[in-house]
């Protein structure tokens, strides 16, 4: 067996519950032995791989090979902690460049840490709910009817989508809560990640989630 120093957590993979309760009981008499330190003893257990949380991390068997990707509760922890930072009364009311900065820092740093983990599916789904919140923020910053329509068809004619000037202005004009009318195709395709990502004077383009753990 491998013995890393200085650690503060580690994991002991064996093949069967008899061989784990075995070794439980040899490492934690060496290490208070040995080296005089005391085994945690609410921390220290024996949990099949797929039941574990190391570091963040859990495990999952892929066919033959077994790989780790981020737990549910650190999960959530990213999307709370961008809710907070989404709060739509307070991001309305600043810059864009200042929320996108703020976004990117959370996001990257998130998944820079989460990176050796399989996260594919779980950071489409939410890239998706991430730029649906931006969206709803921007179009409440244009605010009016008139903004709202002169914007969204300015971006239209410049990423050549051709929707019509009647979609552009029910849109603009609809009754519709923010957070429904920014749901809408229109919005979605004018609003798309790859507008969302331009970068603008001072204010730099969004994170695509999906497209950072990728590359």
């Amino acid at each position: 067996m491998r013995f890393v120093r200085y650690a503060d957590d580690c994991n002991i993979f064996v093949k069967s519950e008899m061989a784990a309760n075995r070794v439980m009981k040899s490492i934690t008499s060496w290490l208070e032995r040995k080296l005089f330190l005391k085994v945690n003893a609410t921390k220290t257990k024996i949990v099949r791989p797929t039941r574990s949380q190391f570091l963040g991390f859990t495990f999952f068997k892929n066919g033959p090979k077994w790989k780790c990707k981020p737990t549910d509760d650190r999960k959530a922890n990213l999307y709370a902690k961008l809710k907070e930072v989404l709060l739509r009364k307070h991001a309305t009311s600043r810059p864009l460049a200042i929320t996108f900065t703020r976004v990117n820092q959370i996001v990257r740093g998130w998944i820079n840490y989460f990176r050796i983990g399989s996260m594919k599916t779980f950071l489409e789904e939410f890239g998706g709910w991430l730029r649906h919140k931006i969206r709803v923020i921007i179009i409440k910053q244009w605010k009016k009817p008139k903004r709202i329509y002169i914007n969204l068809e300015r971006l239209n004619r410049a990423q050549r989508f051709n929707f019509k000037h009647e979609e552009i202005f029910k849109v603009a004009n609809s009754r519709l809560g923010w957070y429904r009318r920014c749901g809408m195709d229109i919005v979605n395709f004018i609003l798309s990640p790859k507008a969302l990502a331009v970068k603008k004077k001072d204010r730099p383009g969004l994170v695509n989630p999906l497209q950072y753990y990728l590359r």
